[in-house]
């Protein structure tokens, strides 16, 4: 009899919320709070934590685990938020029954390989006044990456999933979504993460900014940022995709 061999499936799991006291920006003691407490994360048994994006006044915290540990890790995350938060905003649509939830954080999850390094593209968004196309915009990122070479796997499409695990429930009203895509070669992070910025670009209203950027857009207008998370390093690729399209001559 052969013996059975066990294989420890790895996930990223993406959480963002609006838990700022304003809707333009974060503040830096906000951010200085969050990343204080991303190492206890690792206490509880996430393999890489971060504070990945800050998009004007949201932000998302991300985590690479064992698929066993992913209610415990968002869970963690969850506790995270509430703790730092200036104001509960999106934490308070959170339920533990789906018809009582509300507009809520957004949640994306995506499998990894169990081996090796870990790499994922993280794009978070953020509207002023709750910008209703916003589905619209991270939805065309998501279908750019499905099926794209050296794409392990694409967070579920917005619009289709209410259920956190280990966390409850939040209703589709959420407005600020989070999108995770993960990849098994690094330099196909670029190739990726481009094709997603310029689907997302390519929307009406839609613009690209830096980590920790404030929201200093007309209203009517949905911002996005995107950052690569390799092996648990952060990236802010807003900044070299700024660099690569200026037009040269």
């Amino acid at each position: 009899m052969k013996a059975k061999i066990l294989i420890d499936i790895m996930k990223v799991t993406a959480i963002g919320a609006d838990i700022s006291n304003n809707d333009v920006s974060c503040s830096h003691s906000l951010i200085e709070n969050l990343e204080k407490d991303i190492p206890k994360l690792l206490e509880i048994g996430a393999e890489k934590a971060a504070l990945t994006n800050i998009t004007g006044d949201d932000v998302a915290i991300a985590a690479f685990c064992k698929d066993e540990l992913l209610e415990k890790v968002n869970e963690g995350i969850v506790e995270i938020l509430r703790d730092n938060a200036e104001d509960l905003g999106d934490l308070n649509g959170i339920s533990t029954n789906p018809d009582n939830a509300g507009e809520g954080i957004s949640y994306a999850e995506a499998d990894l390989h169990e081996e090796g390094y870990h790499d994922a593209i993280i794009m978070h968004f953020d509207t002023y006044g709750g910008e209703g196309f916003v589905e619209d915009v991270a939805n065309a990122a998501i279908e750019a990456a499905t099926g794209m070479k050296n794409v392990i796997d694409v967070s579920d499409r917005i619009g289709e999933r209410h259920d956190i695990p280990g966390v409850g429930y939040v209703s589709n009203d959420t407005d600020d979504p989070v999108v995770v895509v993960t990849v098994d070669s690094l330099e196909q992070i670029a190739v990726v993460a481009g094709a997603m910025a310029g689907a997302a670009l390519g929307c009406k209203n839609t613009y690209l900014v830096r980590r920790h950027t404030p929201c200093n857009v007309l209203p009517g207008s949905v911002l996005v940022s995107l950052t690569a998370m390799t092996n648990g390093n952060i990236i802010d690729l807003a900044i070299p995709f700024e660099n690569k399209t200026r037009i040269l001559g």
